[in-house]
């Protein structure tokens, strides 16, 4: 038989046994599936729950009575100590029975409609998961409550002041729950259908000053008793001190918070630097030193210094550095703390020898004469000559002399006596300071010293043209200084490369003043010459004027005439032969004229109403 013919009477057997096939398995499963029509087949159940020939309006029913997860099921989230417990439906997760109940009744109805006739002959048990609706946003609804209860923000601490009383807020740690993570952790939970624990992250932001107690009890410190600055330097049993009350150091206190770029921040407590230092200012004038070198007299037998008076360290107070200081020990606790000064030792201390200052022999002197002179006139001798008593003058110095005499009045010893003033000569205080400044000029002038500054009188005062044996002598004329502080000053300069000494010496009793330079020579002499007076001019009239201080007829001589004239002084400094230096002095005296003071109703002398001298 043909191949085509054996395969086609094959394939016609194979459809007619596959039509018996379907007519039998219809006539057989016919009736069950008939039997089953809108309920679930047997063996379906849906977590555990039997659910055979239910319909799935009553599956979804008795699922919602018999899988209670949603409502019983616990889930625990967890903060350190502190749990929270919520059911899964009150985190959105709840069951969806009506298509739990659906995917049952599918089972055996979407297959070929073959599962009816297999469970028939061979009984089957299918167990569905339960279906479950997951709304995220009831879970994160539920989280953000949390976050409510966790959440704290991030608290700095502080210290402030009222008044007198210390403020301190501690600081807080900021937490800060993770949500986002708290739901990825919540979702796997929640599908195993079983009780749990979820363990909350927790974000903290520490705060970068958690504590400040610590400086609170240091201004509390600084405020429980008054702050005593004192002078170190003063007496210990009679201390040089300031007491600042706390209700003042309240008022100058500061808390200021420290952020250092390579460090952690604080506060800093402490007095206000400004302050503070306003303070110290004001007191530091009366507090400064000026450093004093020691004084001398030159030991003609010895050749050594003799000391005369102690050097003074000289001092200035450091502002800044006692004001940190003052703030340091103050937060140490200590409330007596001493100042803080610079130091400054004078070129010239007690120690110092001729040797180092290159003395050694007397270089010039010169001795000038007061005959005349009043009680007073020769208290302000000594007074102003004393200034200078062993001064010393470093080399190259221009040397002030009204400088080193100070303030000329009766609080330093000075009297009144006459002086020069304007157009007349009236009583002052520190008349006869002259004789010292023209003792002085002289010194210099004879010495060979550069002068740098010098006024001469008005008129000539005959105590500065006085000889040793009383008598005038006129070639001293135009070698006569005035010094009036602060106007009027006489100046020369140490051009040696030694130290000059200074000493003066009065002779009460001999009315003399006698001053003397110790230093080393160098070689110099002095040539000087002068023109002596000329262009002299007679002195005006006498003049006459009422003092009602005077009794009737007295009549009081209170200035005296002398005659005008001009002089110069020429000076050849020379020095190992060479002249190094020719200074001019030239002096012009005012023609001067008697002044004669009377009481009220006095007869005036015949030549006085001849020349009208009124």
């Amino acid at each position: 038989m043909a191949p085509f013919k054996i395969f086609s009477r094959i394939a016609l057997s194979l459809v007619a046994g596959a039509a018996l096939f379907i007519f039998v398995a219809a006539a057989v499963l016919g009736p069950y599936h008939y039997s089953f029509n809108g309920r679930i087949y047997p063996g379906v159940s849906i977590g555990g729950v039997d659910l055979s020939g239910l319909s799935p309006q009553v599956a979804a029913e008795l699922l919602r009575q018999e899988i209670r997860y949603s409502f019983d099921g616990a889930i625990a989230f967890r903060d350190k100590g502190t749990v929270w417990i919520a059911t899964p439906a009150e985190l959105g997760f709840v069951l969806d029975a009506n298509n739990s109940a659906q995917a049952a009744y599918s089972i055996g109805r979407t297959q070929l409609q073959s599962y009816g006739w297999v469970s028939q002959f061979y009984p089957m048990a299918i167990d569905l998961p339960p279906q479950f609706i997951y709304d995220e946003r009831t879970a994160l609804e539920y989280l953000q409550g949390l976050s409510g209860l966790i959440d704290v923000p991030t608290v700095e601490a502080s210290l402030g002041l009222n008044g007198a009383e210390i403020l301190l807020n501690a600081g807080q740690v900021g937490r800060e729950l993770d949500v986002q993570l708290a739901l990825v952790a919540l979702r796997p939970q929640l599908q195993s259908l079983q009780d749990g624990l979820v363990d909350l992250q927790v974000d903290e932001s520490p705060p970068v000053i958690f504590d400040a107690s610590e400086q609170a009890e240091i201004a509390r410190e600084i405020l429980s008793a008054p702050l005593i600055v004192r002078d170190p330097d003063s007496n210990p049993e009679a201390p040089v001190e300031w007491v600042i009350e706390p209700e003042t150091l309240a008022g100058m206190l500061s808390i200021e918070r420290v952020e250092p770029e390579d460090g952690e921040a604080f506060f800093q407590v402490g007095l206000r630097n400004s302050e503070l230092q306003a303070f110290l200012r004001g007191i530091s004038p009366g507090l400064s030193r000026t450093p004093q070198n020691a004084r001398f007299i030159f030991n003609d037998d010895t050749r050594q210094l003799d000391l005369l008076e102690e050097s003074t360290t000289g001092r200035e107070l450091l502002v800044e550095t006692s004001a940190e200081k003052i703030n340091r020990e103050l937060g140490e606790g200590r409330h007596q703390i001493s100042l803080a000064f610079d130091y400054i030792l004078p070129p010239v201390t007690s120690q110092s020898t001729a040797e180092e200052l290159g003395i050694s022999e007397l270089v010039s002197s010169q001795t000038s004469y007061f005959y005349g002179s009043s009680t007073a006139r020769i208290q302000n001798i000594k007074v102003a000559s004393s200034r200078y008593h062993g001064l010393l003058i470093p080399p190259g110095a221009t040397f002030s002399m009204g400088e080193a005499l100070g303030d000329v009045s009766l609080n330093t010893g000075f009297a009144e006596a006459l002086i020069i003033f304007g157009d007349r000569t009236i009583k002052g205080v520190g008349g006869g300071v002259c004789q010292v400044s023209t003792t002085l000029f002289r010194t210099v002038f004879f010495g060979g010293f550069p002068v740098e500054e010098r006024y001469s009188h008005a008129y000539r005062v005959y105590y500065y043209e006085l000889a040793a044996n009383g008598s005038v002598n006129t070639n001293l004329a135009g070698l006569d200084a005035t010094v009036y502080v602060p106007l009027v000053d006489f100046k020369f300069t140490n051009d040696s490369e030694n130290w000059l000494l200074m000493e003066t010496y009065v002779s009460e009793q001999g009315r003399s003043l006698t001053w003397k330079f110790y230093s080393t020579s160098d070689g110099r002499t002095v040539e000087w010459s002068t023109t002596g007076l000329q262009n002299k001019v007679d002195p005006p009239k006498p003049h006459y004027e009422e003092n009602p201080d005077l009794a009737k007829g007295v009549i009081k001589q209170v200035d005296w005439a002398v005659e005008g004239a001009d002089v110069t002084v020429t000076r050849r400094v020379i020095r190992n032969g060479e002249e190094v230096a020719v200074d001019v002095f030239k002096t012009h005296y005012a023609p001067w004229r008697a002044v004669y003071e009377y009481g009220p109703g006095t007869e005036l002398p015949k030549e006085a109403k001849e020349q009208g001298a009124y």
